[in-house]
C-alpha cells in the first residue's frame, strides 16, 4: 500500500543552517518520511533535466496519510529553484531554516577549511578571505549566501508568504520542541513530537534524538567548533549584514535575534 511521492514539502535551506537537524528530527513524526540524501534537482540543471519520474524515484515509499520531505539546501540561493518547483506545484509547503548571517558564514568556511584538511588541500584563514585590501570581501560567497533578503526576493515572486515557513536555526539547536511544534501546525499535522524524543549531549553539546526505542545524534562533521575570529572582521561582518536583515525582517514580517 505505499509508493514513492513527489514531495509536498521541501526544506529549501539554508546552508549551514541546520537543514540537516530540522530533517532528522521531522523525521521522528509518523506522518512523514523523508529523502534519504540531498536530491539537487531543482538547482543543477544536470538533474533537472533528468525529469520529474527520475526525481520521485529518489524519493522514499510512503502511505497515503504520509508526507514526503526532500532537503537540498543549495535551492534557497539557486536562481532557477523557486521557478522550477513552482512549475511542479504552485501549492508546495516550503521551510527555510535560518539563523544569524555571520554565524553561518563562519559555519560555510568552517567546513571547506575541514574539508580541505581532510583532503590535504592547502587552507587559508578566515580573516584573509573575509577582508581583502584592507575591506570586506563581499564577493565571497558564503557572505553572498548569507544575503537572505536578496534570495527571498526571487521566492516571494513565486510563492506568498503564507507557503513559506522560517524556522529560528539558532533556536532549534538550544530548544528543538518549540520550533518542531510550529512545522508540525504548519504542515496540519497531528501534534507527535515530544521532548521525550530529545535528550541533551553534554559531549556533543547540543541535543540529540530519542525515538522508536533507538538513540542517534547527527553526524560528528556536524557542530564542529568554529575558528575564533578578529573582532574587527567580526564588528565589519555585523554591520555588513545590518541593513539587509532589516530589510529581511520587513519582508517576512518577522524579527530574528540576530546581530
Amino acid at each position: 500500500g505505499t509508493s514513492r511521492q513527489i514531495p509536498q514539502t521541501i526544506i529549501i535551506g539554508v546552508r549551514k543552517g541546520g537543514t540537516r537537524a530540522l530533517l532528522e528530527m521531522l523525521d521522528i513524526h509518523p506522518n512523514i518520511v523523508v529523502a534519504a540524501t540531498e536530491v539537487h534537482f531543482f538547482d543543477w540543471d544536470e538533474n533537472y533535466v533528468k525529469g520529474i519520474d527520475w526525481y520521485r524515484s529518489l524519493m522514499p515509499f510512503s502511505y497515503g496519510n504520509q508526507i514526503t520531505i526532500e532537503k537540498t539546501p543549495g535551492y534557497f540561493t539557486s536562481p532557477q529553484a523557486p521557478e522550477r518547483i513552482h512549475d511542479m506545484n504552485s501549492s508546495i509547503k516550503l521551510l527555510l531554516i535560518l539563523r544569524d548571517p555571520t554565524e553561518r558564514v563562519i559555519s560555510d568556511y568552517t567546513q571547506v577549511y575541514y574539508n580541505r584538511v581532510e583532503s590535504h588541500k592547502p587552507v587559508q584563514l578566515f580573516e584573509d578571505i573575509v577582508i581583502k585590501n584592507g575591506v570586506l570581501n563581499t564577493k565571497y560567497k558564503a557572505i553572498q549566501r548569507s544575503l537572505y533578503d536578496v534570495h527571498m526576493e526571487k521566492w516571494l515572486k513565486h510563492f506568498s508568504l503564507d507557503q513559506i515557513h522560517i524556522v529560528d536555526g539558532n533556536t532549534l539547536i538550544k530548544d528543538p520542541l518549540p520550533e518542531l511544534q510550529k512545522v508540525e501546525r504548519f504542515l496540519n499535522l497531528p501534534s507527535r513530537i515530544m521532548s521525550s524524543n530529545f535528550y541533551f549531549n553534554q559531549t556533543k553539546g547540543f541535543y540529540c534524538i530519542r525515538s522508536d526505542g533507538r538513540e542517534r545524534c547527527l553526524h560528528e562533521s556536524k557542530g564542529r567548533p568554529h575558528p575564533l575570529v578578529n573582532s574587527t572582521v567580526l564588528e565589519q561582518l555585523y554591520s555588513y549584514f545590518r541593513e539587509h536583515n532589516a530589510k529581511f525582517y520587513r519582508m517576512v514580517n518577522h524579527s530574528f535575534d540576530w546581530h
